[in-house]
């Protein structure tokens, strides 16, 4: 294995995703999001109490905008899983199909070293991109509205953290499926992720323990959910854990998909080794298939 052979893989792929103008849509996405968001936030500092027709006080627009930005960084999450998802199945497959790698794999160049410089080419163009743009719409909110999410950091990188685990999957399914069939399949576990998070929710409100270990276990085998549930928790303020909590009557506060707890030191330490593991299956896997 060669660091600096993994590195030159990288480098190209990030080349290559600027030739093919990867690069500038994301870089118009990102102020085509970010804009109008920021216009909708802009609008909080205009609404007015209904009855009394005065301006909503400080405290209600920073209030609204917690609430915004909640939907806003799940909205986000999402934007970031699909970009991963569907810039790494291909990222393999599809030079397999055009006979690429047939010229550049009898070079002296291992296998695992180009597998391991596309996920840090890709991983290098996801997470910069989660990170420009939510703190970019971070620093709108707080400009526009004063609105600061409790542990902004945290919170990116929970982001970052989820978009690397779609895109280790894609990947994976990259070194033995067509780009397409790995995309959808990707994003199809992605979403079952997600249900697998509100079933355990769901699980834990009506205390069943069958109903929640079934959500759990979706939690394990794609911490997708988990990570995105850290972020959610990290940028929503505690009166609206307080709002939820008095909502609902006694547990079924847990079933609602917006109240989020913070994960454990343990499932952060399990996402990171469940990346290691799929790059491993990821390396092996390709290193088994006939081109």
């Amino acid at each position: 294995m060669s660091l600096r052979a993994i590195w030159i893989i990288a480098m190209l792929t990030l080349r290559e995703a600027s030739r093919r103008r990867l690069l500038i849509t994301v870089v118009v996405l990102t102020f085509v999001l970010v804009g109008i968001s920021a216009w909708g936030f802009d609008r909080i500092t205009a609404l007015c109490d209904q009855n009394s027709g005065e301006p909503c006080s400080p405290l209600e627009q920073k209030a609204l905008a917690a609430v915004l930005l909640v939907l806003m960084t799940s909205m986000y999450s999402v934007v970031f899983a699909l970009g991963a998802v569907f810039v790494a199945a291909p990222v393999i497959a599809a030079e397999v199909e055009s006979g690429v790698l047939l010229a550049v794999l009898p070079r002296p160049l291992h296998r695992n070293d180009l597998v391991l410089g596309k996920w840090v080419g890709v991983a290098i163009l996801i997470a910069g991109y989660a990170v420009v743009t939510t703190a970019a719409e971070f620093i709108a909110v707080g400009a526009l509205v004063g609105y600061i999410p409790p542990h902004p950091i945290a919170a990116i990188g929970f982001l970052v953290g989820e978009s690397l685990v779609m895109l280790t999957l894609a990947l994976a399914f990259s070194t033995r499926l067509a780009p397409m069939t790995g995309g959808i399949i990707a994003l199809a576990l992605f979403g079952l992720a997600w249900v697998g998070g509100v079933t355990e929710r769901i699980g834990a409100a009506v205390d069943s323990e069958a109903v929640r270990n079934v959500g759990l276990a979706t939690k394990i085998v794609l911490p997708a959910d988990g990570l995105w549930r850290g972020a959610i928790f990290n940028i929503q303020p505690s009166f609206l854990d307080t709002a939820l909590q008095s909502a609902y009557a006694g547990g079924e506060v847990t079933a609602n998909p917006f109240f989020m707890q913070a994960p454990s030191a343990a499932y952060i330490a399990w996402a990171v080794v469940w990346i290691l593991l799929m790059l491993g299956l990821t390396m092996f896997s390709f290193s088994r298939r006939d081109l």
